[in-house]
């Protein structure tokens, strides 16, 4: 089966008793005001995504499919979560921690891997941008630092410049992109060197359970990190362009 044949089996599906739910948070939170009519819908998301869009007297909600064998105090913590950003009110801590504990669980991490595996769009591998090239730097990076042992994953620049991220490891699409906001003259070898260096190292150091919480940058990480040469150097600098 194609790949383009495999998202068009994906269908919307409704979240029995959903609107119900929903209701029950709104007067909960303590939610101001009518409540709007609920339509709640699970949808076939690359991740554990959920949305809520208020038309006039409507909330249409969208829930990742993940959550259609999850327990009743992970939906009303996902209810809670929507609602409160929608209506600007605090999400009350015992929410936060259902939601947190079901989303850090190794059964949902790995149910999430596999999802991304065949929904996430990749990206094609195109290493060599306009002005900075990912593949001889990753060559690079890899012979000095890892002693040329690193798998190498795909590399690529997005499509557009990100706004709150420089780079991102996918590991369940087995790439690096970075943003191509970095790929522009003013931007020196060694700043675009060294996010595509911190990236490597979230290969080397894959996300881990500790604490009960994921951990994504470890003691060990960041010691690794601050060996790359041009460290404090490309932190000032990305420190300044932000």
């Amino acid at each position: 089966m194609t790949r383009a044949a495999t998202r068009r089996t994906h269908t919307t599906r409704h979240v029995p008793g959903g609107a119900q739910l929903f209701h029950r948070i709104f007067t909960r939170l303590g939610c101001h005001g009518r409540p709007p009519q609920f339509v709640v819908d699970f949808h076939p998301y690359a991740d554990l995504t959920h949305t809520i869009r208020l038309r006039e007297d409507t909330a249409y909600v969208r829930l990742s499919d993940i959550l259609h064998d999850a327990a009743l105090p992970v939906f009303e913590a996902a209810a809670a979560i929507l609602l409160s950003r929608m209506y600007r009110r605090k999400t009350p801590r015992e929410f936060l921690e259902t939601y947190r504990e079901f989303t850090y669980s190794r059964r949902t991490r790995a149910r999430l891997t596999n999802l991304r595996r065949t929904r996430a769009r990749r990206i094609p591998e195109l290493p060599a941008g306009d002005f900075h090239d990912l593949a001889p730097l990753f060559d690079q990076l890899n012979r000095e630092y890892f002693e040329g042992q690193l798998p190498r994953p795909r590399l690529a620049w997005s499509r557009r410049p990100w706004r709150s991220t420089l780079g991102h490891f996918d590991p369940a699409l087995n790439q690096i992109v970075l943003s191509r906001d970095l790929d522009r003259p003013r931007i020196p070898q060694y700043v675009v060197e060294y996010v595509l260096f911190h990236e490597m190292l979230h290969v080397k150091h894959p996300i881990k359970f500790a604490r009960c919480r994921l951990e994504s940058h470890s003691k060990k990480f960041r010691a690794e990190e601050k060996r790359y040469k041009n460290y404090t150097r490309a932190q000032k600098f990305l420190k300044h362009l932000a």
